[in-house]
């Protein structure tokens, strides 16, 4: 079992001012289920026994996505919001906008034990607008390119290194899909095509690789962007078309024909990291892995969002200063705890924790974890964000696309026009 903590991270005692005074509970609010859910609950265990008599956390999960940030914002509106909550990073501008958040101040970062340097630089600029600090990332959760190990060798696709080679450039993919599944491999790649909203991402990373931007409100697709988006939408349509990857795929079937070894790649998130890890501790799984996307076009750059621990801005109830030195107890604690959380694939935001020697030992997670340096976030929109009307305007325009229904220059003007329609 991995080490839930670094040296002398256990001594959180020390970090809550007025540990003499009554036990402060601490209301939170997570959307965290699945495999998430599990590895929180148990650090809300260990950080509760730790803290017995000092700081309780009293945890309620609710149900992911707008469901989710709607009731923040009601409950934050009438003062009856948690004191501290998860959030998406990517959801943080439209929060910040309603009001619902409280900002984090330079003295809260000190009594986390953290500051700005602490941090990812494009993982830390997605928690601030105009200058402003509203959350702690906790992790980051890119996507990233899971492969069949054993089809690789057989394709002679595996460096002496033990990794992946000669798939950068869309001209050396192709050809190492190709290579794949003349090793045996049914499709080359598993990437979600019956979803444009979840292709969105993989499309987005493409965009960035290629200098493009998704703007913002009222400038979206700047410059040449609009055409290096449909130079994006044309790679996946052209996998598709070519054979290589399947039309009209689901979420659960890319993962299904991975996991059978009918695909030799696969785009997911990080968070697939431990179905993986646990069919092949059944001995149910092939050798596998899962590194940084290939660079397609002319740089790195990977689709990421985080998720961080906010404090509402709870309308006419203001915190004490007691409170507030609990909640800051806890953020920094479950920041020098992460190293638990990585389990589920999820990148600490942390630097002190992937930067140990207990972190580095981890893989796959540690061989993507050098995607931090080439990240592109959500714009900083009110209208970005997972579960957002740029993804859904992504979902409507890029579904029919990827699997050759209409051009990939028609679809990307759909979208653009979705989105100035907001």
């Amino acid at each position: 079992m991995f080490a839930r903590t670094l040296k002398g991270a256990l001594v959180a005692s020390t970090m809550f001012v007025g540990a003499a005074q009554a036990q402060e509970v601490v209301e939170w609010w997570d959307f965290l289920g699945g495999g998430d859910g599990v590895r929180m609950k148990q650090l809300i265990e260990e950080f509760n026994a730790a803290h017995a008599g000092k700081v309780q956390i009293n945890a309620t999960t609710l149900d992911w996505g707008i469901p989710f940030y709607t009731k923040v914002q009601t409950s934050a509106a009438v003062g009856e919001g948690p004191d501290v909550m998860t959030y998406h990073a990517s959801r943080i501008p439209l929060a910040v906008s309603q009001g619902t958040m409280s900002e984090i101040t330079a003295d809260d970062l000190a009594a986390m034990g953290v500051s700005a340097d602490s941090f990812a630089s494009s993982t830390w600029d997605a928690v601030n607008v105009d200058g402003k600090t509203y959350a702690i990332p906790f992790d980051t959760h890119p996507i990233v390119l899971y492969y069949n190990k054993d089809i690789l060798s057989a394709a002679g696709l595996i460096g002496e290194d033990g990794l992946p080679m000669g798939l950068n450039g869309i001209d050396n993919f192709n050809a190492a899909l190709a290579a794949v599944q003349g090793a045996g491999a049914e499709w080359g790649i598993a990437q979600v095509t019956a979803d444009g909203n979840f292709a969105f991402r993989t499309i987005y990373s493409m965009l960035c690789q290629q200098g493009g931007d998704i703007g913002t409100d009222g400038g979206w697709f700047p410059g040449d962007s609009s055409a290096k988006l449909a130079n994006a939408v044309g790679l996946i349509a052209s996998w598709v078309e070519n054979g290589y990857n399947p039309a009209y795929t689901d979420y659960p079937s890319t993962v299904a024909l991975f996991t059978s070894g009918a695909s030799a790649f696969m785009i997911n998130g990080v968070w697939e990291v431990p179905t993986m890890s646990d069919l092949y501790a059944k001995g149910e799984l092939f050798e596998w892995g899962a590194i940084e996307l290939p660079v397609w076009f002319d740089k790195p750059c990977t689709y990421a969002d985080s998720h961080a621990f906010a404090i509402p801005n709870n309308a006419n109830d203001p915190m004490t200063p007691e409170k507030r030195a609990a909640v800051n107890t806890v953020i920094g604690w479950m920041l020098q705890n992460s190293l638990f959380w990585a389990t589920a694939g999820h990148i600490p935001a942390n630097k002190a924790v992937t930067e140990s020697a207990e972190y580095l030992a981890m893989q796959p997670q540690a061989t993507y974890a050098t995607l931090q340096a080439n990240m592109v976030f959500d714009p900083k929109s009110v209208n970005a964000g997972v579960a957002s009307p740029l993804f859904e305007a992504a979902g409507n325009a890029f579904t029919a696309a990827i699997n050759g229904e209409v051009d990939a220059p028609t679809a990307v003007q759909e979208m653009l026009d979705a989105l100035n329609a907001l």
